[in-house]
């Protein structure tokens, strides 16, 4: 049996030093059955991932999405290593921001102009203050989760510290419902800056969907912005608007585009994206080098190697198994995954009494025990091999015929060897 002394023993000591003992709400020990899962990580390799206490894991995690060629991948560690003989961030703009703009543009369909960022939250709001200037308005429209800054997150639960007069602009619609985003229009007629969303995340946009949203920002002379931080360069290398066929005025991207490296990308047409010049949107490590050396080399690596195609292949089987190992143990009305295959998410339901997050816990317990790093989803990356697959397939095939039985005999929770897991927030 797997135990996790020393990740325990660290985790009592950063607490006292780090909020959280970790920098992401997504990585900490919130996410992770209590006292018996890794919570600090030493290295990792392609698709296999160590914790402090020695144990290797299969990483379905990926840091969050952004390592899609898998950890170490040589052809991008190799574009970082030249770049930090030249320097990491110099006093004037490098031509290497012009070759990654012209990627970009040559990928995503709204892409006429770019500027770069950090992370998503970095772009997405960049593009809600550009919307703001360009319109003159105030009010903005939302679907998904476009970060951590104020105008996003005081319209959830995380509110605390965020102004109440900037939560009063900020106002959410239900994805696939466009009679909710009509509302808004209406409560807030000429004074919606912005529409902004994840053009999808769990859900397929029926009926439609992106088009009628499109359609209606622009009927009231709004820009719609999409979101692509986790569908862009995973969705397609155009994100989810070349996947869909619906341009949007303003795009966000992130994660995937440097395989980890920190850099995310606001692009748009250029009569709007024109006027960044105008309002400030402006950090000193805007060009930092190695991040644009590693997305330059990363974007390279995703069209030579046709990795899109890979994942899209790989996580299919994945998830269509996935799906048959659910119905073959009864456990239709108990776990769903939804998504497309290149991204895909667990839902948990309510059984017999026991909680989404009970049963979630349990799977994620037997799961680590087996070797694999998982947190409620399959997020794929080019390392990941049919092995990979099979193996976690042998394990849920494993896990779910136990779990059947443990919630019809109502002992869920004399199996689980810790507290469970803890809800964050819902944002989608």
């Amino acid at each position: 049996m797997r135990k996790f002394t020393k990740s325990q023993k660290l985790f009592r000591k950063v607490s006292r030093i780090i909020p959280l003992a970790s920098q992401t709400f997504s990585k900490s020990y919130l996410q992770f059955i209590k006292g018996w899962a890794p919570l600090f990580v030493s290295h990792a390799k392609g698709a296999a991932i160590w914790d402090v206490d020695g144990h290797r894991y299969i990483d379905f995690i990926n840091a969050l999405l952004p390592v899609i060629l898998g950890y170490q991948y040589p052809a991008v560690d190799e574009a970082i290593k030249k770049q930090l003989q030249k320097g990491i961030v110099l006093s004037l703009p490098s031509p290497l921001e012009a070759e990654l703009a012209e990627l970009l543009i040559k990928h995503i369909p709204c892409a006429e102009m770019v500027r770069f960022g950090k992370n998503g939250s970095d772009v997405t709001s960049g593009a809600i203050r550009l919307a703001r200037a360009v319109t003159g308005r105030e009010h903005v429209a939302v679907c998904g989760y476009h970060g951590w800054h104020d105008w996003y997150i005081g319209s959830t639960t995380r509110k605390l510290g965020v102004p109440r007069s900037t939560q009063s602009l900020t106002h959410k619609f239900e994805y696939n419902n466009i009679k909710s985003l009509e509302q808004i229009f209406r409560r807030h007629k000429n004074q919606v800056a912005a529409v902004i969303m994840e053009p999808m995340s769990y859900d397929e946009p029926k009926n439609n969907f992106l088009r009628k949203v499109k359609a209606l920002a622009h009927k009231h002379g709004t820009l719609l912005v999409f979101d692509e931080v986790i569908t862009g360069f995973r969705f397609d290398l155009g994100g989810a608007q070349k996947l869909f066929g619906v341009t949007p005025d303003l795009a966000a991207f992130g994660k995937s585009m440097a395989n980890g490296m920190p850099i995310a990308a606001l692009v748009g047409k250029r009569r709007y994206m024109e006027k960044v010049k105008d309002i400030f949107y402006s950090f000193t490590q805007g060009g930092e080098l190695l991040s644009i050396a590693a997305a330059i080399a990363t974007i390279k690596e995703i069209e030579r190697r046709k990795v899109i195609p890979y994942l899209w292949k790989l996580g299919g089987i994945l998830q269509k198994s996935t799906k048959a190992l659910i119905r073959r143990h009864g456990l239709e009305g108990t776990i769903e995954v939804k998504g497309k295959p290149v991204w895909q998410v667990f839902g948990f339901h309510e059984t017999n009494g026991f909680s989404d997050l009970e049963i979630k816990s349990y799977v994620q317990q037997e799961l680590l025990q087996r070797g694999f790093l998982w947190f409620g989803s399959h997020n794929m990356s080019f390392a990941h091999t049919k092995r990979d697959i099979d193996g976690i397939l042998r394990a849920y095939d494993e896990i779910f015929e136990r779990l059947q039985i443990l919630l019809s005999t109502k002992q869920l929770r004399r199996a689980l060897r810790g507290k469970p897991i803890t809800n964050i927030f819902k944002v989608r």
